[in-house]
């Protein structure tokens, strides 16, 4: 048994923005269930704070971050899984309006280095035990820049635990200048480019990269992909000269709470032997949303960020492709769900009063609509320019909602196209394609409606995406070997 202190800048319930919190949930929850010890570290945002149950202030760590600061270290759990949460309450960084990293003009907050260097400095006091003397951790569990630091930070005492970073998402890297690297008190040999130092400026995430004992990615293929130019964003060569200690284990997904036949939110369960359940489920989401025609016309959902990774600068045109001759004849209506860049947004909000017979946009999140969306839904696309992982393609196999999908990252892992090989193997689950572009997006939606007109190939697929089994415990197991091994290599006892 390890004692894991992982931390993290979201976690579901207390705060969500994409799949990270979803992420980091379903993770330490299996951990748990291997029989781990496992806290989690996080900020105390607001969210944080009104949903984590029974909090109470544990201890005061003072830190020097440029400036020394002294936080509340509060303790709280999460109501339906118990899990153990430690919050870093410092009002001043964490206490704002809008998001935990961006401004409600959704622009970074301009002091990100220092509220998440002090994320990072609390993980290393608690890590050597200074202020919490009854528990120290074996394992530090870090997951993107924000805890970047942690690593480096410990790599300077002889006596510290063992050190994982994931890296959920290779393009948000913490990068800052050199006055910040200054400001942040960090060792002067570490401005070099065999440390932190990243073309003259210098990255939190380089830095658990370098100094990490372990580092995993979300999903195999993009554990390769990050080591070319294409996807590395910079640190390809970084990547790959430890490639010795990376490793890609696809994540899972929490069927507690991503399960048709036991979904409380919405309002007619399926599984696999009723799925004509799924066709009340449209129907009753095309009414409430105003999508006004018969059931018989193919749904496609999309709940994302509303971003150019993931390929959403490209969803206005083709939903107007699809909404005009020759494809306007098919009345494929959509249903779309996500946040994100204001063009996007508004071209989305444009289509839905221009058609609105046939789109709903809802910007922002709602847990409620996503569920819903997955539920009606008969087709899902993702077409990312890369994808480090993806849950939603995940969640769509589940409830028989087959995924169009780039072939890239954790989308390649997770789908395997509905060619004719594939079909006559009775293991095709959704519609892959190789081009983030609007041909091949179109040239997918078209064959998605062949299989679509093809109600016993549906069925078949149908069934075939929602066998699929993409569960928490055998990507813990994973981790559970590699905290199991960086221990070792450091001759600390797992007790």
């Amino acid at each position: 048994m390890e004692r894991v202190l992982f931390v993290t800048s979201e976690y579901y319930p207390l705060i969500k923005t994409g799949g990270l919190a979803d992420a980091t949930a379903g993770l330490t929850q299996a951990l748990l269930k291997l029989g781990h010890d496992v806290k989690v570290l996080m900020p105390a945002y607001p969210q944080a704070l009104e949903n984590l149950v029974g909090n109470r202030i544990i201890a005061k760590i003072t830190v020097d971050i440029g400036v020394v600061k002294t936080i509340d270290l509060i303790e709280g759990h999460v109501a339906d899984t118990g899990q153990v949460v430690w919050l870093v309450d410092c009002p001043e960084y964490f206490n704002r309006p809008g998001g935990p990293y961006l401004n409600l003009a959704k622009n970074d907050w301009s002091d990100n280095c220092q509220r998440f260097a002090l994320l990072c400095r609390v993980a290393e006091d608690l890590a050597l035990g200074n202020t919490l003397t009854q528990w120290t951790p074996t394992v530090v569990h870090c997951n993107d820049w924000h805890s970047g630091l942690i690593p480096a930070l410990l790599s300077l005492h002889p006596n510290r635990p063992a050190t994982v970073a994931t890296i959920h998402n290779l393009a948000y890297q913490g990068v800052f200048n050199y006055e910040v690297f200054k400001l942040l008190k960090l060792p002067d040999e570490w401005w070099s480019f065999d440390k932190l130092e990243f073309y003259g400026n210098f990255s939190f995430l380089k830095a658990s990269i370098v100094f990490a004992d372990f580092i995993t990615t979300v999903s195999p293929t993009y554990a390769q992909e990050i080591m070319t130019p294409e996807y590395g964003y910079g640190l390809d060569s970084v990547l790959d000269y430890y490639t010795h200690r990376v490793k890609g284990i696809l994540n899972g997904v929490d069927y507690d709470l991503w399960n048709p036949e036991s979904d409380h939110y919405i309002k007619y369960p399926y599984g696999l032997e009723s799925i004509s359940e799924k066709e009340k489920n449209k129907a009753l989401f095309k009414s409430e949303k105003g999508l006004k025609s018969t059931n018989a016309a193919p749904l496609v959902g999309v709940v994302s960020r509303l971003v150019d990774q993931k390929g959403m600068d490209l969803l206005p045109t083709i939903i107007e492709q699809t909404l005009i001759p020759p494809l306007s004849k098919h009345n494929i209506q959509w249903a779309i769900l996500g946040s994100g860049e204001a063009t996007i947004e508004s071209d989305l909000q444009y289509l839905a009063r221009k058609y609105p017979n046939n789109v709903s946009v809802q910007v922002g999140y709602d847990e409620s609509l996503a569920h819903n969306i997955e539920a009606a839904a008969d087709f899902f696309l993702m077409p990312s320019r890369y994808e480090p992982c993806g849950l939603n393609q995940i969640y769509s196999l589940k409830y028989g909602t087959l995924p169009i999908v780039r072939k890239t990252g954790g989308l390649a892992d997770t789908v395997v196209d509905a060619n004719a090989d594939n079909i006559k193997a009775g293991k095709a689950t959704g519609l892959v394609f190789e081009h983030c572009d609007s041909k091949s997006i179109l040239l997918s939606l078209k064959r998605a409606l062949v299989i679509y007109d093809d109600k016993a190939l549906l069925f078949t697929l149908r069934c075939e995406a929602m066998k699929q089994a993409f569960d928490w415990e055998t990507s813990a197991r994973e981790y559970e070997y590699i905290y199991q091994d960086v221990c070792k290599n450091l001759g600390k006892d797992n007790v």
